[in-house]
């Protein structure tokens, strides 16, 4: 079985994937750890920015001119789905290398996958928990570990699939706007579920929001 963990930036789907994957057990793969050498210079994600845009995203040694791309991505829409389109179908057949590579003999895989809906991947996994936070939250937060500005920070969020829309199409919702410790009680409830016996099937057609109260 293997479980998507989507969110937003700031919403602390890293620190939910991780103590959940701890309380399992079970592996934990993260994708932009996987992909985070895509865009090195020679390697398959820099070859296709380089095919398509030629140098115009590169600087003079060649390696991607990040922060560069980063802002184009911001600033044009239909920029940014012409790079989803080149870049997302290398990221997945990383994560499908992945989990071949580490999920074998496992009962459960977690697999992080920030922009999940928004790639529409849902079909590649069993069940999808979002982990959400409230709007200011996750600016607030963005500005605390980014050192950006409100401004900044509202950008970065705006780009992004509205965290209440992911939420209502999820199967699972961890509520991270408030406490680590109710957080952290959310995560032992949904563990719970998820180490029950093999052919348990999880709830996963009426969706849940997992918080200390429930």
């Amino acid at each position: 079985m293997i479980l998507g963990i989507t969110g937003g930036i700031g919403s602390g789907k890293s620190s939910v994937s991780r103590l959940l994957a701890a309380y399992c057990p079970a592996p934990l793969i993260d994708l932009d750890r996987c992909c985070r050498h895509l865009l090195d210079q020679g390697k398959p994600g820099w070859q296709a920015l380089h095919d398509s845009f030629g140098a115009g995203y590169e600087l003079p040694d060649g390696a991607i001119d990040r922060p560069k791309l980063r802002q184009h991505l911001f600033a044009d829409a239909d920029f940014r789905q012409e790079v989803d389109g080149l870049l997302h179908p290398l990221a997945l057949e990383r994560m499908y290398e992945e989990i071949n590579a580490t999920g074998k003999g496992a009962e459960r895989i977690l697999v992080e996958i920030p922009l999940l809906y928004e790639a529409g991947w849902q079909n590649h996994v069993d069940a999808v928990l979002v982990v959400f936070a409230r709007r200011a939250v996750q600016c607030c937060r963005l500005m605390r570990r980014d050192g950006i500005s409100r401004k900044d920070a509202g950008q970065a969020l705006a780009v992004q699939m509205d965290l209440a829309v992911k939420a209502g199409r999820a199967d699972y919702v961890i509520d991270n706007s408030s406490t680590w410790d109710v957080t952290r009680k959310a995560v032992v409830q949904l563990g719970d579920q998820l180490c029950s016996p093999v052919g348990t099937p999880l709830q996963s057609n009426s969706k849940k929001v997992l918080d200390s109260s429930t």
